[in-house]
């Protein structure tokens, strides 16, 4: 299979942590070969399989560049499935330049590894399938401890096993559906006598589920974006704050105090929330100067982007006609296609029956007292489609989700056809062939060379 890497076949090699000083920093090169390099840095002809072993390594010279742990790998028992050798140094970030340079120099051939390298060679070699080497980055990037730990599941194969087992139960089906075309005597009782329509039925009931759990494993892979708007002074800072539990923005009486977005990633029951503080909205006539103007575009652009808005208003200007006025022309100009939550901030300026005319569903809290945070998140959390039960969930991609969604597509067209009294086989088994495949994608069984360029294209070089 071509790549986007232009030379599949050769050693690559790479600073394998990240970059900076620290106690330890690790070179990892890989290879169908490695012998010619074990012997130019180690000083030795081979080196035991998979223990570690200290020793100087050396610089062209015989002079000892650092003493260290040296690994070998030997095919197909390594990461890669290629030898992979690993030398443990010093993290000193020029020391590691010095042996990266000396690997280069020690072995014909061998290249640096371009991004994802390391990991896509695994995926070629059948270590790992497609699900497996995503989850490997999104287990190095996971922002919270329960992306972290989906993550790690997905990486053990929890979700390649289950996208596996139904497309088995899927193949197995086309099996039957596609040797009855070869037989059109048996068509007849075939849907009957297969009991293939039940068997759709639960096949279909298992990808429900399991798109639910993708749809899970993407918002804790990716969090959920969440955009304050509002008129200016009614609190926006002072929440993005206590939903923060720090002070990162300036809060003031003077309305049109923030003047740019102003971003925080935080988490609530380990879903990430990338919450955005915006400048107070006015009508562009209202704009005091030119600041304020580009500062309310800008707001408008995040809006925009937002997958939910809390539109916040301040209870204790409710019923002032030109307040409200301005409040419902602002809420007219929102993405009607964006979820929104009303929310109506000050609650503790007020008594409890003047926040009697909210509308239905609004809720009522006080950034500055924290009364009704709790009940804000857990809003939050239902907008996003979240669920309480985040054990069973896998870390997984939008291009998972949706590859789920292809397969539902086309096990219900599938179900349609089954359902017509004089089913059409032949269209029928096109269904499940298409379903299966964009099944397998998940797992790159089925998938085009782009797609993989651009996947390993987002590792971190080294890995």
């Amino acid at each position: 299979m071509r790549t986007a890497h232009t030379h599949p076949g050769d050693p690559i090699v790479a600073i394998a942590t990240a970059p900076g000083r620290g106690a330890v920093g690790i070179v990892r090169a890989s290879g169908r070969q490695l012998a010619p390099l074990i012997q130019a840095v180690c000083g030795r002809a081979e080196l035991p399989p998979r223990q570690a072993v200290l020793l100087p390594f050396l610089a062209s010279n015989g002079e000892p560049l650092d003493r260290g742990l040296a690994l070998h790998f030997p095919a197909p028992h390594s990461y890669t499935g290629e030898d992979v050798l690993e030398l443990q140094a010093h993290g000193g970030p020029v020391l590691l330049q010095l042996l990266l340079a000396r690997c280069l120099e020690a072995m014909p051939g061998l290249r640096l590894a371009e991004p994802g390298e390391f990991t896509e060679r695994a995926f070629l070699n059948d270590k790992l399938d497609l699900a497996q080497a995503e989850a490997v980055a999104d287990l190095i990037e996971a922002s919270t401890e329960a992306a972290a730990r989906s993550a790690a599941r997905s990486m053990a194969g929890a979700f390649s096993h289950e996208v596996t087992a139904l497309a088995a139960r899927i193949v197995e089906l086309r099996t039957l559906v596609e040797a009855t075309l070869d037989f059109p005597e048996e068509e007849i009782d075939f849907l009957e006598k297969a009991r293939a329509r039940e068997r759709l039925d639960a096949i279909e009931a298992a990808i429900v589920g399991a798109l639910g759990r993708a749809r899970q494993g993407a918002l804790l892979r990716e969090g959920l974006r969440v955009v304050l708007a509002g008129q200016p002074n009614v609190g926006k800072s002072s929440l993005l704050n206590a939903l923060a539990g720090a002070e990162l923005a300036i809060v003031t009486p003077i309305p049109g105090t923030t003047r740019d977005r102003v971003a925080e990633t935080i988490q609530i029951d380990g879903v990430p929330l990338h919450i955005t503080d915006t400048a107070g909205l006015r009508l562009p006539h209202e704009a005091t100067d030119e600041v304020e103007r580009i500062g309310i575009a800008r707001s408008w652009e995040a809006i925009a982007g937002a997958d939910v808005l809390l539109f916040l208003r301040d209870l204790s200007r409710a019923g002032e006609p030109a307040y409200d006025a301005a409040d419902a022309e602002i809420a007219g100009l929102l993405p009607a296609a964006t979820p929104r939550i009303e929310v109506w901030n000050k609650a503790d300026t007020v008594v409890a029956d003047e926040g009697a005319a909210r509308p239905t569903g609004a809720l009522a809290l006080s950034a500055k007292t924290g009364a009704g945070l709790e009940a804000l998140r857990q809003a939050l959390l239902q907008r996003a489609g979240w669920q309480a039960a985040p054990e069973g969930v896998f870390i997984a991609r939008s291009r998972h989700v949706e590859a789920l969604r292809r397969t539902l597509e086309h096990l219900r067209a599938a179900q349609a056809h089954a359902a017509v009294r004089d089913a059409a086989l032949d269209l029928l088994a096109e269904e499940l062939r298409l379903a299966h495949r964009a099944l397998a994608s998940i797992t790159g069984e089925f998938g085009a060379e782009d797609l993989l360029g651009e996947i390993f294209g987002r590792f971190c070089i080294g890995k």
